[in-house]
């Protein structure tokens, strides 16, 4: 039976809406454009009769522990976890090579560093992705991947407790039409980036898996250079058991895969 919950959508405007991050130079700080808070219908792979998979969705969901206990910083954790996550890309997507370049920890707490994303988007535009490809292979690099398969994969992980609210969410990319993404700026001190955010529709179909632990991963697609569907995410404001107090933390890995 699908459960409610309520996402911040974007709203179309005639001029272009960014986002501010560490805005002043205040590390955390944001100022966020327009956004309409909207319930939503959410179906639960867990639970409910529904079936994803990353072909056609681009989203999937996996058992896979972590030898990693603690991702705090100065922990000498990355190795370890950029080990597990190559070889998840490999036995999952067939990737031949894997490149993991961010690792963002949330916690969702108002005095939080780096909270849980609260609005519907995908990380990068198309040129956005292109630009990034650049930064972080080199322009050579970056040519000779161009010519081949490759993607930008996102890997999502719970830490510490179970989720018991604000679980990531995502849009069936076959619900959402072209009319409802917009390209949005991101403005940092020292630099400027893309995404895009989704408007509204009562006929999105939205997905996650519930009480998701350590154990499990969600894997889905940013940008694929040979049309995959970017999927748009979201946490969604939804609580499990009003009963328990846990605050929802996750580790979200961002990779670059060549098929």
């Amino acid at each position: 039976m699908p459960r409610h919950g309520h996402v911040n959508y974007h709203v179309h405007k005639p001029e272009r809406q960014a986002f501010h991050l560490d805005a002043g130079g205040v590390v955390g700080k944001m100022i966020s454009p327009e956004l309409l808070t909207t319930e939503i219908s959410v179906n639960d792979v867990r639970t409910d009769p529904v079936s994803v998979d990353f072909k056609s969705d681009s989203v999937s969901f996996a058992h896979r522990p972590t030898a990693v206990n603690s991702f705090a910083d100065g922990d000498g954790w990355q190795a370890t976890y950029d080990a597990e996550l190559t070889e998840l890309l490999t036995d999952e997507l067939g990737a031949k090579e894997v490149v993991i370049f961010d690792h963002t920890v949330r916690t969702d707490d108002p005095n939080a560093v780096r909270k849980p994303a609260r609005n519907v988007h995908s990380d990068y535009s198309p040129d956005g992705a292109k630009h990034r490809l650049i930064d972080i292979l080199g322009a050579q690099k970056a040519t000779e991947w161009s010519e081949g398969h490759y993607a930008f994969i996102n890997v999502w992980r719970p830490v510490g407790d179970p989720i018991n609210s604000a679980p990531l969410g995502f849009l069936r990319p076959s619900s959402v039409p072209e009319k409802d993404w917009l390209l949005l700026d991101l403005i940092y001190p020292d630099r400027k980036g893309q995404i895009m955010g989704i408007v509204g529709s009562p006929d999105h179909e939205w997905i996650y898996q519930s009480r998701m632990t350590v154990d499990e991963v969600a894997y889905f697609n940013i940008y694929d250079n040979q049309g995959q569907p970017s999927i748009a995410h979201s946490a969604i404001d939804l609580i499990e058991d009003e009963n328990i107090t846990t605050v929802r933390q996750s580790i979200e890995s961002r990779t670059l895969i060549r098929y």
